[in-house]
C-alpha cells in the first residue's frame, strides 16, 4: 500500500475574520507548519490543498488547486487524482486547522480502513472528525461523480454513503479544531501547558 498525504488548506476561515487559516501562528510556528510536521512523516509524499496563490505556501510541496470550489471534499478529490498518476493507494486527508491529531493517525486509520467494504475510513474521537480520514484512490470516480451531482457535499454524507469504517481515539482534543480566535487562544494556552 503506499499512502500519500495531503493538508487541506483552502477554507474560508469566515469565524476567524476571513484569514489564509494556514499562515495563523501557534506557538512561534504556522498552522501549515505544524501539519507538515505531523503529517509528512506518516506518508510518503505531501501535498497541500488550497486555491489561490499557491507561492504563498514556499515549503517546495505541490499545491493542489479545486476543479470547483466545492469545499473539501473537491481538495480530497484533487489529492485523489494528484495521488493515483503517481501509484499511490491511498490518501490520508488532515484539516489544517487540527495542527493536534496524532503522530499514529495514518496506521490507526489503514487499521480501521481494512474493516470497510471500500476501504475509506474516518477518524473518531467522541463525534467523528471527517477531514482526518483515509481514502482510497479507487474512489475517485465514485466521488467525482457525488460532487457533480449538485447534492450537498459534506465530507460525512459522501463518507457514509461509502460504508466508511472508524478509527477511534480516547484524546477528543487531538481532533480540535482552531476555527475562531477564542479556539487559537485556547490552542496556545493547550502548548504553554504541555512545555
Amino acid at each position: 500500500m503506499r499512502i500519500f498525504g495531503v493538508i487541506l488548506a483552502g477554507g474560508g476561515a469566515r469565524r476567524m475574520g476571513g484569514v489564509d487559516k494556514a499562515g495563523l501562528m501557534l506557538g512561534g510556528e504556522s498552522l501549515i507548519s505544524r501539519c507538515i510536521a505531523r503529517l509528512e512523516p506518516q506518508v510518503e509524499r505531501l501535498a497541500i490543498s488550497a486555491n489561490g496563490d499557491p507561492a504563498r505556501f514556499g515549503f517546495g510541496l505541490p499545491v493542489l488547486a479545486d476543479a470547483a470550489p466545492l469545499g473539501p471534499l473537491a481538495g480530497i478529490l484533487a489529492a485523489l487524482n494528484w495521488a493515483a498518476a503517481q501509484g499511490a493507494t491511498a490518501v490520508v486527508a488532515v484539516a489544517v486547522d487540527t495542527p493536534f491529531f496524532p503522530g499514529d493517525l495514518t496506521p490507526q486509520l489503514c487499521l480501521a480502513a481494512e474493516t470497510s467494504p471500500t476501504g475509506l475510513a474516518i477518524a473518531q474521537s467522541g463525534k467523528d472528525h471527517p477531514t482526518c480520514s483515509l481514502w482510497p484512490t479507487s474512489l475517485a470516480p465514485a466521488l467525482a461523480a457525488f460532487l457533480a451531482s449538485g447534492e450537498n457535499p459534506r465530507v460525512l454524507s459522501f463518507a457514509q454513503a461509502q460504508h466508511c469504517a472508524r478509527a477511534t481515539f480516547a484524546d477528543a482534543r487531538a481532533f480540535a479544531n482552531i476555527n475562531t480566535p477564542e479556539d487559537l487562544a485556547a490552542a496556545e494556552a493547550r502548548l504553554k501547558a504541555a512545555s
